[in-house]
Protein backbone atom coordinates (compact mmCIF):
# COMPACT_ATOMS: atom_id res chain seq x y z
CA UNK A 1 0.00 0.00 0.00
CA UNK A 2 1.69 3.21 -1.24
CA UNK A 3 -0.78 6.49 0.35
CA UNK A 4 -1.39 7.28 3.70
CA UNK A 5 -3.76 9.98 5.37
CA UNK A 6 -1.73 12.65 6.48
CA UNK A 7 -4.20 13.43 9.66
CA UNK A 8 -3.59 16.89 11.12
CA UNK A 9 -2.97 17.40 14.54
CA UNK A 10 -4.29 20.70 16.44
CA UNK A 11 -1.73 21.89 19.01
CA UNK A 12 -3.38 22.88 21.53
CA UNK A 13 -3.18 27.26 22.22
CA UNK A 14 -1.56 26.43 25.94
CA UNK A 15 1.22 24.15 24.54
CA UNK A 16 1.95 26.94 22.51
CA UNK A 17 2.09 29.35 25.22
CA UNK A 18 4.37 27.26 27.55
CA UNK A 19 6.53 26.14 24.38
CA UNK A 20 7.36 29.53 24.15
CA UNK A 21 8.05 30.47 27.51
CA UNK A 22 10.69 27.99 27.19
CA UNK A 23 11.67 29.66 24.26
CA UNK A 24 12.58 32.74 26.50
CA UNK A 25 14.32 31.34 28.94
CA UNK A 26 17.00 30.08 26.88
CA UNK A 27 16.75 34.02 25.62
CA UNK A 28 15.07 33.02 22.02
CA UNK A 29 11.62 34.99 23.24
CA UNK A 30 10.90 37.61 25.07
CA UNK A 31 7.43 37.29 26.58
CA UNK A 32 5.34 37.06 29.60
CA UNK A 33 6.47 33.56 31.70
CA UNK A 34 5.27 29.76 31.21
CA UNK A 35 1.47 29.18 31.29
CA UNK A 36 -0.04 26.30 32.96
CA UNK A 37 -3.74 26.35 31.72
CA UNK A 38 -4.52 22.36 31.68
CA UNK A 39 -4.25 21.08 27.71
CA UNK A 40 -7.43 19.66 25.91
CA UNK A 41 -9.77 21.18 28.76
CA UNK A 42 -9.55 19.08 31.49
CA UNK A 43 -10.36 19.98 35.19
CA UNK A 44 -7.44 19.91 37.28
CA UNK A 45 -6.50 21.86 40.53
CA UNK A 46 -2.78 22.91 41.80
CA UNK A 47 -1.43 21.23 44.71
CA UNK A 48 2.05 22.11 47.04
CA UNK A 49 3.59 19.64 48.53
CA UNK A 50 2.40 19.56 52.35
CA UNK A 51 5.80 18.34 53.30
CA UNK A 52 7.42 20.62 55.80
CA UNK A 53 10.31 20.62 54.07
CA UNK A 54 12.69 24.04 53.30
CA UNK A 55 11.88 25.48 49.73
CA UNK A 56 15.80 26.51 50.00
CA UNK A 57 17.36 25.18 47.23
CA UNK A 58 20.31 22.66 47.51
CA UNK A 59 23.86 22.89 46.29
CA UNK A 60 23.21 21.97 42.68
CA UNK A 61 24.46 23.26 39.12
CA UNK A 62 21.72 26.18 39.54
CA UNK A 63 19.88 25.42 36.26
CA UNK A 64 16.40 23.87 35.38
CA UNK A 65 15.68 20.63 33.42
CA UNK A 66 12.68 21.28 31.57
CA UNK A 67 11.00 17.65 30.57
CA UNK A 68 8.18 17.05 27.72
CA UNK A 69 5.52 14.35 27.84
CA UNK A 70 3.50 15.52 25.16
CA UNK A 71 1.17 11.94 26.77
CA UNK A 72 0.44 13.87 29.88
CA UNK A 73 0.98 12.17 33.69
CA UNK A 74 -2.47 12.57 35.70
CA UNK A 75 -1.37 10.60 38.79
CA UNK A 76 1.95 10.32 40.88
CA UNK A 77 0.69 6.96 42.15
CA UNK A 78 2.30 4.56 40.06
CA UNK A 79 0.04 1.57 41.31
CA UNK A 80 -3.03 3.22 40.46
CA UNK A 81 -2.43 3.87 36.68
CA UNK A 82 -2.13 1.66 33.55
CA UNK A 83 -0.07 4.36 31.70
CA UNK A 84 3.99 4.46 31.60
CA UNK A 85 3.83 8.47 31.56
CA UNK A 86 2.73 8.15 34.79
CA UNK A 87 5.43 5.73 35.80
CA UNK A 88 7.87 8.18 34.37
CA UNK A 89 6.77 11.37 36.41
CA UNK A 90 6.48 8.96 39.65
CA UNK A 91 10.02 8.11 39.20
CA UNK A 92 11.77 10.86 40.15
CA UNK A 93 9.56 10.88 43.27
CA UNK A 94 9.64 7.15 44.50
CA UNK A 95 12.15 4.46 44.54
CA UNK A 96 11.84 0.76 44.59
CA UNK A 97 13.73 -1.84 46.63
CA UNK A 98 15.68 -2.37 42.99
CA UNK A 99 15.48 -2.13 39.47
CA UNK A 100 17.37 -3.76 36.70
CA UNK A 101 20.01 -1.78 34.68
CA UNK A 102 20.65 -2.07 31.08
CA UNK A 103 22.84 -4.92 31.34
CA UNK A 104 19.58 -7.06 33.50
CA UNK A 105 21.49 -6.74 36.35
CA UNK A 106 19.70 -6.24 39.48
CA UNK A 107 20.83 -2.92 41.18
CA UNK A 108 19.91 -2.47 44.93
CA UNK A 109 18.00 1.45 45.46
CA UNK A 110 16.12 1.18 48.36
CA UNK A 111 17.70 -2.16 49.54
CA UNK A 112 21.36 -2.16 50.84
CA UNK A 113 22.27 -5.38 48.73
CA UNK A 114 20.21 -7.76 46.22
CA UNK A 115 19.62 -11.25 47.66
CA UNK A 116 21.47 -14.13 46.86
CA UNK A 117 22.02 -17.58 48.82
CA UNK A 118 25.67 -16.28 49.56
CA UNK A 119 23.96 -13.64 51.71
CA UNK A 120 21.05 -15.35 53.11
CA UNK A 121 18.87 -13.55 51.45
CA UNK A 122 17.23 -15.73 49.47
CA UNK A 123 15.53 -19.33 51.07
CA UNK A 124 17.06 -22.91 50.43
CA UNK A 125 13.65 -23.78 49.87
CA UNK A 126 12.83 -20.96 46.68
CA UNK A 127 10.05 -19.48 49.04
CA UNK A 128 11.17 -16.52 50.63
CA UNK A 129 13.09 -13.45 49.97
CA UNK A 130 14.87 -11.03 52.58
CA UNK A 131 15.81 -8.12 51.60
CA UNK A 132 18.22 -5.75 53.72
CA UNK A 133 16.98 -2.04 53.54
CA UNK A 134 19.36 1.03 53.13
CA UNK A 135 20.10 2.18 56.70
CA UNK A 136 19.34 6.06 57.39
CA UNK A 137 16.87 6.74 54.14
CA UNK A 138 14.22 9.48 55.04
CA UNK A 139 11.49 10.37 53.10
CA UNK A 140 11.15 13.89 51.83
CA UNK A 141 8.91 15.23 54.65
CA UNK A 142 12.08 13.69 57.12
CA UNK A 143 10.26 10.55 58.52
CA UNK A 144 12.17 7.79 58.37
CA UNK A 145 11.77 5.24 55.39
CA UNK A 146 11.38 1.78 57.47
CA UNK A 147 10.13 -1.48 56.53
CA UNK A 148 6.44 -1.68 57.82
CA UNK A 149 6.63 0.67 54.45
CA UNK A 150 7.22 -2.15 52.39
CA UNK A 151 4.93 -3.91 54.16
CA UNK A 152 2.17 -1.30 53.58
CA UNK A 153 2.85 -1.15 50.17
CA UNK A 154 2.15 -4.63 49.64
CA UNK A 155 -1.18 -4.72 51.76
CA UNK A 156 -2.20 -1.32 49.61
CA UNK A 157 -1.47 -3.26 46.72
CA UNK A 158 -3.28 -6.48 47.44
CA UNK A 159 -5.91 -5.39 48.98
CA UNK A 160 -8.69 -5.96 45.91
CA UNK A 161 -10.98 -2.92 46.65
CA UNK A 162 -7.61 -0.73 45.88
CA UNK A 163 -8.07 -1.70 42.33
CA UNK A 164 -4.27 -1.55 42.38
CA UNK A 165 -2.88 -1.59 38.47
CA UNK A 166 0.08 -3.53 39.82
CA UNK A 167 -1.13 -6.49 41.78
CA UNK A 168 -0.09 -8.93 38.98
CA UNK A 169 3.65 -8.74 40.17
CA UNK A 170 2.27 -9.12 43.85
CA UNK A 171 0.07 -12.33 43.21
CA UNK A 172 2.22 -15.09 44.38
CA UNK A 173 2.76 -13.80 47.66
CA UNK A 174 1.52 -15.35 50.78
CA UNK A 175 2.95 -12.97 53.30
CA UNK A 176 5.17 -9.80 53.33
CA UNK A 177 6.64 -9.25 57.21
CA UNK A 178 9.14 -6.89 58.49
CA UNK A 179 11.51 -8.64 60.43
CA UNK A 180 13.15 -5.41 62.05
CA UNK A 181 13.41 -1.87 61.11
CA UNK A 182 15.47 -2.48 58.08
CA UNK A 183 15.03 -5.85 56.94
CA UNK A 184 11.73 -7.44 54.73
CA UNK A 185 11.11 -11.02 54.85
CA UNK A 186 8.64 -12.18 51.66
CA UNK A 187 7.37 -15.82 51.79
CA UNK A 188 5.54 -17.07 48.63
CA UNK A 189 2.82 -19.54 48.41
CA UNK A 190 4.96 -21.76 46.57
CA UNK A 191 8.89 -22.31 45.47
CA UNK A 192 9.14 -19.42 42.49
CA UNK A 193 12.02 -19.12 40.34
CA UNK A 194 10.68 -15.12 39.90
CA UNK A 195 10.83 -13.35 43.30
CA UNK A 196 12.22 -10.51 41.70
CA UNK A 197 9.13 -9.34 40.04
CA UNK A 198 7.69 -7.86 43.26
CA UNK A 199 9.24 -4.25 45.15
CA UNK A 200 11.00 -3.80 41.41
CA UNK A 201 11.21 -1.51 38.82
CA UNK A 202 8.35 0.50 37.82
CA UNK A 203 5.51 -1.66 39.55
CA UNK A 204 7.58 -1.96 42.94
CA UNK A 205 7.97 1.71 43.33
CA UNK A 206 7.24 1.99 47.99
CA UNK A 207 4.27 4.02 49.35
CA UNK A 208 4.86 5.86 52.56
CA UNK A 209 2.54 4.30 55.43
CA UNK A 210 1.93 7.65 57.30
CA UNK A 211 0.53 9.20 54.19
CA UNK A 212 -1.66 6.66 52.28
CA UNK A 213 -2.42 4.46 55.80
CA UNK A 214 -5.98 6.20 56.00
CA UNK A 215 -6.53 5.40 51.87
CA UNK A 216 -6.20 1.67 50.90
CA UNK A 217 -9.09 0.29 49.50
CA UNK A 218 -12.02 2.10 48.29
CA UNK A 219 -10.87 5.38 49.01
CA UNK A 220 -7.38 4.84 47.45
CA UNK A 221 -8.07 6.92 44.39
CA UNK A 222 -8.85 10.37 46.52
CA UNK A 223 -5.65 10.11 48.60
CA UNK A 224 -3.74 13.25 49.05
CA UNK A 225 -0.78 11.08 48.34
CA UNK A 226 -1.71 10.39 44.78
CA UNK A 227 -1.25 14.25 43.96
CA UNK A 228 0.80 15.76 47.09
CA UNK A 229 3.68 12.70 46.97
CA UNK A 230 6.28 12.18 49.47
CA UNK A 231 9.18 10.02 48.31
CA UNK A 232 12.32 8.68 48.22
CA UNK A 233 13.66 9.76 45.02
CA UNK A 234 16.03 12.69 44.89
CA UNK A 235 12.83 15.48 43.77
CA UNK A 236 9.64 16.70 45.23
CA UNK A 237 6.37 17.48 43.57
CA UNK A 238 5.87 21.01 44.52
CA UNK A 239 3.47 22.28 42.15
CA UNK A 240 0.83 19.36 40.38
CA UNK A 241 -1.62 19.50 37.61
CA UNK A 242 -3.15 16.59 36.33
CA UNK A 243 -2.52 16.37 32.40
CA UNK A 244 -0.72 20.11 32.48
CA UNK A 245 2.25 20.81 34.44
CA UNK A 246 4.49 19.12 37.35
CA UNK A 247 6.98 21.32 39.19
CA UNK A 248 10.06 19.66 41.03
CA UNK A 249 12.36 20.47 43.48
CA UNK A 250 15.65 18.80 45.25
CA UNK A 251 14.98 16.72 48.46
CA UNK A 252 16.49 17.84 50.49
CA UNK A 253 16.29 14.76 52.40
CA UNK A 254 17.49 12.70 49.87
CA UNK A 255 20.73 10.14 50.64
CA UNK A 256 24.24 11.20 48.89
CA UNK A 257 24.72 13.70 46.53
CA UNK A 258 22.01 16.24 45.49
CA UNK A 259 20.68 16.21 42.14
CA UNK A 260 22.74 18.88 39.34
CA UNK A 261 18.98 20.59 38.71
CA UNK A 262 17.44 22.53 41.36
CA UNK A 263 14.25 22.51 39.23
CA UNK A 264 12.47 20.11 36.81
CA UNK A 265 9.61 20.91 34.93
CA UNK A 266 7.40 18.32 33.17
CA UNK A 267 5.32 19.90 30.88
CA UNK A 268 2.15 17.74 29.51
CA UNK A 269 -0.23 18.16 26.54
CA UNK A 270 0.81 18.62 22.67
CA UNK A 271 2.13 15.97 20.09
CA UNK A 272 5.32 14.59 19.83
CA UNK A 273 6.62 16.16 16.56
CA UNK A 274 6.18 19.72 18.65
CA UNK A 275 7.40 17.86 21.74
CA UNK A 276 10.31 16.54 19.36
CA UNK A 277 11.00 20.17 17.56
CA UNK A 278 11.61 21.99 21.44
CA UNK A 279 14.76 19.72 22.32
CA UNK A 280 15.81 19.15 18.80
CA UNK A 281 15.37 22.24 16.52
CA UNK A 282 14.86 25.17 18.75
CA UNK A 283 15.95 23.98 22.43
CA UNK A 284 13.50 25.10 24.13
CA UNK A 285 13.36 22.50 26.47
CA UNK A 286 16.07 19.86 27.21
CA UNK A 287 14.18 16.13 26.72
CA UNK A 288 10.64 14.59 25.26
CA UNK A 289 10.00 11.30 25.90
CA UNK A 290 8.15 8.98 23.48
CA UNK A 291 8.69 10.84 19.87
CA UNK A 292 6.96 8.94 18.08
CA UNK A 293 6.94 9.90 14.45
CA UNK A 294 7.46 9.53 11.03
CA UNK A 295 11.54 8.87 9.31
CA UNK A 296 11.30 11.95 7.58
CA UNK A 297 10.21 14.29 10.58
CA UNK A 298 12.66 12.77 12.65
CA UNK A 299 15.47 13.16 9.98
CA UNK A 300 14.24 17.13 9.43
CA UNK A 301 13.95 18.03 13.52
CA UNK A 302 17.61 16.39 14.37
CA UNK A 303 18.59 18.40 11.14
CA UNK A 304 18.04 21.50 13.89
CA UNK A 305 21.16 20.71 15.46
CA UNK A 306 20.43 21.49 19.04
CA UNK A 307 19.94 17.61 19.84
CA UNK A 308 19.52 14.04 19.01
CA UNK A 309 16.92 11.02 19.40
CA UNK A 310 18.18 8.19 21.45
CA UNK A 311 16.11 4.81 20.54
CA UNK A 312 15.99 2.33 23.57
CA UNK A 313 14.73 -0.55 22.34
CA UNK A 314 12.85 -2.48 25.31
CA UNK A 315 10.65 -5.30 26.03
CA UNK A 316 7.94 -3.13 24.55
CA UNK A 317 5.76 -4.08 21.54
CA UNK A 318 2.91 -2.47 20.03
CA UNK A 319 -0.04 -4.50 19.30
CA UNK A 320 -3.46 -5.19 18.33
CA UNK A 321 -5.88 -6.10 20.99
CA UNK A 322 -9.02 -7.92 20.21
CA UNK A 323 -12.34 -7.89 22.66
CA UNK A 324 -13.30 -11.43 22.91
CA UNK A 325 -16.34 -9.96 24.54
CA UNK A 326 -19.23 -7.71 23.11
CA UNK A 327 -18.38 -4.10 23.41
CA UNK A 328 -22.25 -3.41 22.47
CA UNK A 329 -24.41 -5.75 25.04
CA UNK A 330 -24.46 -4.23 28.15
CA UNK A 331 -24.50 -7.23 31.57
CA UNK A 332 -24.80 -5.34 34.93
CA UNK A 333 -24.17 -2.53 33.93
CA UNK A 334 -21.10 -2.80 31.89
CA UNK A 335 -20.20 -3.60 28.08
CA UNK A 336 -17.63 -5.85 27.31
CA UNK A 337 -18.95 -8.30 29.82
CA UNK A 338 -16.63 -11.86 30.15
CA UNK A 339 -20.14 -13.68 30.28
CA UNK A 340 -20.45 -11.97 26.51
CA UNK A 341 -18.93 -13.25 23.04
CA UNK A 342 -18.34 -11.02 20.25
CA UNK A 343 -20.73 -11.64 17.58
CA UNK A 344 -17.68 -12.48 15.42
CA UNK A 345 -14.22 -11.88 16.28
CA UNK A 346 -14.57 -15.33 18.79
CA UNK A 347 -14.27 -16.50 15.46
CA UNK A 348 -10.60 -17.96 15.02
CA UNK A 349 -10.90 -17.53 11.32
CA UNK A 350 -12.03 -14.04 11.12
CA UNK A 351 -9.22 -12.93 13.43
CA UNK A 352 -6.79 -14.79 11.45
CA UNK A 353 -8.17 -12.66 8.19
CA UNK A 354 -7.47 -9.22 10.35
CA UNK A 355 -3.89 -10.38 11.08
CA UNK A 356 -2.95 -11.12 6.85
CA UNK A 357 -4.85 -7.73 6.17
CA UNK A 358 -2.23 -5.48 8.36
CA UNK A 359 1.03 -4.73 6.45
CA UNK A 360 3.48 -4.75 8.79
CA UNK A 361 6.71 -3.75 6.52
CA UNK A 362 4.61 -0.20 5.53
CA UNK A 363 3.83 0.20 8.79
CA UNK A 364 7.19 -0.11 9.91
CA UNK A 365 9.18 1.57 7.07
CA UNK A 366 6.86 4.49 6.42
CA UNK A 367 5.89 5.49 10.30
CA UNK A 368 8.30 4.15 12.83
CA UNK A 369 12.11 3.72 10.98
CA UNK A 370 14.85 3.39 13.35
CA UNK A 371 12.53 3.40 16.29
CA UNK A 372 10.99 -0.15 15.25
CA UNK A 373 10.78 -3.51 13.74
CA UNK A 374 8.60 -5.76 12.62
CA UNK A 375 7.08 -7.93 15.57
CA UNK A 376 5.44 -11.72 14.93
CA UNK A 377 5.69 -12.30 19.49
CA UNK A 378 3.85 -12.11 22.04
CA UNK A 379 7.31 -11.68 23.92
CA UNK A 380 9.77 -9.80 22.24
CA UNK A 381 12.43 -9.34 24.77
CA UNK A 382 15.14 -10.38 26.59
CA UNK A 383 16.02 -12.68 23.69
CA UNK A 384 16.57 -15.82 25.44
CA UNK A 385 12.66 -15.78 25.50
CA UNK A 386 12.21 -14.79 22.05
CA UNK A 387 10.44 -17.63 20.13
CA UNK A 388 11.98 -18.71 16.85
CA UNK A 389 8.82 -20.40 15.83
CA UNK A 390 6.97 -17.39 14.61
CA UNK A 391 6.40 -15.64 11.31
CA UNK A 392 3.63 -13.41 9.58
CA UNK A 393 2.20 -12.91 6.42
CA UNK A 394 0.23 -10.17 4.48
CA UNK A 395 -2.41 -11.45 1.85
CA UNK A 396 -5.60 -10.12 1.11
CA UNK A 397 -6.21 -12.93 -1.25
CA UNK A 398 -6.04 -15.46 1.94
CA UNK A 399 -7.59 -13.13 4.19
CA UNK A 400 -10.64 -12.84 1.57
CA UNK A 401 -10.72 -16.44 0.88
CA UNK A 402 -10.91 -17.29 4.94
CA UNK A 403 -14.12 -14.95 5.43
CA UNK A 404 -15.86 -16.87 2.31
CA UNK A 405 -15.05 -19.98 4.41
CA UNK A 406 -16.47 -18.39 7.63
CA UNK A 407 -19.72 -17.76 6.29
CA UNK A 408 -19.33 -14.07 6.12
CA UNK A 409 -20.64 -12.72 2.67
CA UNK A 410 -21.64 -9.20 1.50
CA UNK A 411 -25.57 -10.62 1.05
CA UNK A 412 -26.97 -7.69 1.22
CA UNK A 413 -24.98 -5.57 -2.13
CA UNK A 414 -23.88 -3.00 0.34
CA UNK A 415 -19.59 -4.13 0.43
CA UNK A 416 -20.20 -4.75 3.95
CA UNK A 417 -20.02 -8.79 5.18
CA UNK A 418 -22.95 -10.09 7.15
CA UNK A 419 -24.14 -13.38 8.53
CA UNK A 420 -26.97 -14.02 9.96
CA UNK A 421 -27.91 -10.70 10.01
CA UNK A 422 -24.84 -9.50 11.77
CA UNK A 423 -22.31 -6.74 9.77
CA UNK A 424 -18.80 -6.98 9.89
CA UNK A 425 -18.65 -3.30 11.86
CA UNK A 426 -15.68 -2.77 13.80
CA UNK A 427 -14.77 0.06 16.37
CA UNK A 428 -11.02 0.61 16.58
CA UNK A 429 -9.81 2.50 18.93
CA UNK A 430 -6.26 4.16 20.06
CA UNK A 431 -4.79 6.90 21.94
CA UNK A 432 -4.26 10.45 20.18
CA UNK A 433 -1.04 10.06 18.47
CA UNK A 434 0.21 10.46 14.77
CA UNK A 435 1.91 7.26 14.26
CA UNK A 436 -1.17 5.46 15.68
CA UNK A 437 -3.50 7.03 14.15
CA UNK A 438 -1.79 6.58 10.50
CA UNK A 439 -1.37 3.28 11.54
CA UNK A 440 -4.99 2.99 11.49
CA UNK A 441 -5.85 4.49 8.50
CA UNK A 442 -3.75 2.19 7.11
CA UNK A 443 -5.44 -0.53 8.85
CA UNK A 444 -8.58 0.38 7.86
CA UNK A 445 -8.23 1.14 4.18
CA UNK A 446 -7.03 -2.81 4.28
CA UNK A 447 -9.70 -4.06 6.27
CA UNK A 448 -12.67 -2.00 4.08
CA UNK A 449 -11.34 -3.96 1.05
CA UNK A 450 -12.24 -7.22 2.92
CA UNK A 451 -15.49 -5.79 3.22
CA UNK A 452 -15.57 -4.97 6.89
CA UNK A 453 -16.86 -1.40 8.03
CA UNK A 454 -14.18 0.39 10.03
CA UNK A 455 -14.90 3.33 12.74
CA UNK A 456 -12.38 5.09 13.60
CA UNK A 457 -11.87 6.58 17.50
CA UNK A 458 -8.37 8.19 19.28
CA UNK A 459 -8.31 9.16 22.67
CA UNK A 460 -6.63 11.98 24.81
CA UNK A 461 -3.66 9.80 26.24
CA UNK A 462 -4.54 11.20 29.73
CA UNK A 463 -7.65 9.36 29.63
CA UNK A 464 -7.02 6.47 27.51
CA UNK A 465 -4.07 5.83 29.76
CA UNK A 466 -5.71 7.07 33.12
CA UNK A 467 -8.22 6.09 35.17
CA UNK A 468 -9.30 2.35 33.81
CA UNK A 469 -12.61 2.85 35.36
CA UNK A 470 -13.33 5.84 32.36
CA UNK A 471 -15.36 4.43 29.53
CA UNK A 472 -13.16 6.11 27.38
CA UNK A 473 -10.12 3.91 28.85
CA UNK A 474 -8.38 1.00 27.45
CA UNK A 475 -9.36 -0.92 30.22
CA UNK A 476 -12.84 -0.53 29.71
CA UNK A 477 -12.56 -1.55 25.97
CA UNK A 478 -15.69 -0.68 24.97
CA UNK A 479 -14.69 -1.24 21.23
CA UNK A 480 -13.60 -4.50 18.97
CA UNK A 481 -10.07 -3.46 18.37
CA UNK A 482 -7.48 -1.20 19.98
CA UNK A 483 -3.92 -0.58 19.68
CA UNK A 484 -1.38 0.53 22.13
CA UNK A 485 2.51 -0.86 23.24
CA UNK A 486 2.97 -2.87 26.70
CA UNK A 487 6.36 -3.75 28.18
CA UNK A 488 7.13 -6.84 30.69
CA UNK A 489 9.14 -4.78 32.95
CA UNK A 490 11.49 -7.53 34.16
CA UNK A 491 13.38 -9.82 32.28
CA UNK A 492 11.73 -12.45 33.80
CA UNK A 493 8.05 -12.27 32.33
CA UNK A 494 6.22 -13.92 34.53
CA UNK A 495 3.33 -11.49 35.13
CA UNK A 496 3.37 -10.54 31.67
CA UNK A 497 2.09 -13.47 30.40
CA UNK A 498 -0.77 -12.83 33.40
CA UNK A 499 -2.33 -10.47 30.18
CA UNK A 500 -4.26 -13.50 28.88
CA UNK A 501 -4.88 -15.29 31.80
CA UNK A 502 -8.61 -16.14 32.76
CA UNK A 503 -8.51 -15.00 36.24
CA UNK A 504 -7.35 -11.65 35.40
CA UNK A 505 -10.13 -10.61 33.26
CA UNK A 506 -10.60 -6.56 33.98
CA UNK A 507 -14.49 -6.14 34.95
CA UNK A 508 -16.23 -3.52 36.88
CA UNK A 509 -16.16 -5.92 40.04
CA UNK A 510 -12.15 -5.15 40.20
CA UNK A 511 -12.19 -1.34 38.91
CA UNK A 512 -11.19 -2.51 35.46
CA UNK A 513 -7.79 -2.57 37.27
CA UNK A 514 -6.74 -6.64 36.37
CA UNK A 515 -4.50 -7.11 33.25
CA UNK A 516 -6.66 -9.05 31.22
CA UNK A 517 -8.32 -6.18 28.95
CA UNK A 518 -9.39 -8.27 25.85
CA UNK A 519 -11.50 -11.00 27.86
CA UNK A 520 -9.70 -13.54 26.25
CA UNK A 521 -9.55 -17.05 27.87
CA UNK A 522 -8.24 -20.40 27.04
CA UNK A 523 -7.91 -23.14 29.52
CA UNK A 524 -4.72 -24.80 28.05
CA UNK A 525 -2.52 -21.88 28.57
CA UNK A 526 -3.73 -21.24 31.77
CA UNK A 527 -2.47 -24.39 32.20
CA UNK A 528 0.90 -23.87 30.96
CA UNK A 529 0.79 -20.76 33.18
CA UNK A 530 0.32 -22.62 36.27
CA UNK A 531 3.33 -25.02 35.17
CA UNK A 532 5.26 -21.78 34.54
CA UNK A 533 4.67 -20.64 38.40
CA UNK A 534 5.55 -23.69 39.84
CA UNK A 535 8.47 -24.08 37.40
CA UNK A 536 12.64 -23.68 38.78
CA UNK A 537 14.35 -25.08 35.98
CA UNK A 538 15.54 -22.38 33.62
CA UNK A 539 15.67 -24.52 31.05
CA UNK A 540 12.09 -25.73 30.87
CA UNK A 541 11.20 -22.17 32.12
CA UNK A 542 12.26 -20.88 28.75
CA UNK A 543 10.34 -23.63 26.61
CA UNK A 544 7.32 -22.87 28.58
CA UNK A 545 7.71 -19.02 28.02
CA UNK A 546 8.01 -19.92 24.04
CA UNK A 547 5.25 -22.19 24.76
CA UNK A 548 2.64 -20.01 25.89
CA UNK A 549 3.81 -17.25 23.08
CA UNK A 550 3.23 -19.39 20.58
CA UNK A 551 -0.16 -20.49 21.86
CA UNK A 552 -1.46 -16.73 22.04
CA UNK A 553 0.25 -15.99 18.67
CA UNK A 554 -1.25 -19.32 16.51
CA UNK A 555 -4.31 -18.54 18.12
CA UNK A 556 -4.48 -14.76 17.35
CA UNK A 557 -5.56 -13.71 20.90
CA UNK A 558 -3.38 -10.89 19.65
CA UNK A 559 -1.85 -9.12 16.81
CA UNK A 560 1.59 -8.36 17.17
CA UNK A 561 2.41 -5.18 15.07
CA UNK A 562 6.19 -3.78 16.13
CA UNK A 563 8.91 -4.55 18.37
CA UNK A 564 9.29 -0.62 19.96
CA UNK A 565 11.77 1.52 21.17
CA UNK A 566 11.35 4.60 23.74
CA UNK A 567 12.17 7.35 21.31
CA UNK A 568 13.69 10.00 23.34
CA UNK A 569 14.74 13.31 22.02
CA UNK A 570 17.82 14.06 23.83
CA UNK A 571 19.28 18.08 23.84
CA UNK A 572 23.04 18.05 23.46
CA UNK A 573 23.41 19.79 26.44
CA UNK A 574 23.02 17.20 28.75
CA UNK A 575 25.36 15.19 30.06
CA UNK A 576 25.58 11.54 32.63
CA UNK A 577 22.47 9.66 30.85
CA UNK A 578 21.76 6.26 31.79
CA UNK A 579 18.71 4.65 30.59
CA UNK A 580 17.77 1.13 31.06
CA UNK A 581 15.40 -1.07 29.19
CA UNK A 582 13.89 -2.10 32.29
CA UNK A 583 13.26 0.96 34.16
CA UNK A 584 12.15 4.50 33.53
CA UNK A 585 13.79 6.67 31.50
CA UNK A 586 14.21 9.21 34.50
CA UNK A 587 15.52 6.28 36.86
CA UNK A 588 18.82 8.09 37.01
CA UNK A 589 17.90 11.83 36.83
CA UNK A 590 19.64 12.62 39.93
CA UNK A 591 22.87 12.10 37.56
CA UNK A 592 21.93 13.83 34.73
CA UNK A 593 23.72 17.36 34.23
CA UNK A 594 24.99 19.76 31.99
CA UNK A 595 27.81 19.88 29.07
Amino acid sequence: MKLIHHLKYRIPHRFVLWFFAALMAVGLVAACGPQTTTPYGESTSSVTNPTEQSTATAATGGSTLRLLYWQAPTTLNPHLSTGIKDREASSLILEPLAAFDENEALEPILAAEIPSLENGGLGQDNRSVTWKLREGVKWSDGTPFTAEDVVFTYEFISNPDTGSTSAEFYGGIDRVEAIDPQTVRITFSQPTSSWSQSFVGGSGMILPKHIFQEHVGAKARSAPGNTQPVGTGPYRATEFKAGDIIIYEPNLNFRGDKPYFDRVELKGGGDAVSAGRAVLQTGGADFGWNIQAEPAVIQGLEAGGKGKMEYIFKPLMERILINFSDPNQEVDGQRSHAQTKHPFLTDKRVRQAISLAIDRDTIVKQLYGQAGQVATNFIVAPSKYVSPNTRYEFSLDQAKALLDEAGWVDSNGNGIRDKNGVEMSLLFQTSVNPVRQKTQEIMKQNLSELGMQVELKSTDPSIYFGDPSNPDSSSTFYADLQMFAFDSETPEPDSYMMLYACDAIAQKENQWSKENISRYCNPDYDQLLAQLNRELDPDRRQQLFIQMNDLLIEDVALIPLVHRSDPLAVSHSLSNLEFSPWAASTWRVNGWGRQ
